[in-house]
């Protein structure tokens, strides 16, 4: 008999269920927008280490973060991973920013 709990090609049903669960960072409506609108352009790379600095925002018990990278800052709802809205360098020195419970400098 084959293993309990394998479901094709060897995966456990945990495995597929992980995956489903971890589909990483979305962004709101408002956000792609405001990154079109910036031309912030966010690679693989961008996108895992937001994913990474919003795991760290929410060890941290911060729900709201700001995440600070070199050229752009993302506003992200930590427990959602959802990014609420996208900040580029020029707007960060003019911008002051309210409902943040806590930065990550990534």
């Amino acid at each position: 008999g084959g293993a309990a709990g394998q479901v094709n090609g060897g995966r456990s049903f945990q495995e597929i269920l992980n995956e489903q669960l971890d589909q990483g960072i979305s962004f709101s409506k408002h956000a792609n927008q405001r990154a079109e609108e910036r031309n912030i352009r966010i690679s693989e790379s961008d996108m895992n280490r937001l994913e990474a600095a919003c795991d760290r925002a929410q060890q941290k018990g911060i729900r709201d973060a700001l995440i600070v990278m070199e050229d752009s800052a993302f506003i992200i709802n930590a427990p959602n991973k959802v990014v609420i809205t996208v900040v580029d360098k020029n707007e960060m020195k003019s911008n002051v920013f309210t409902n943040i419970d806590g930065a990550v400098f990534i």
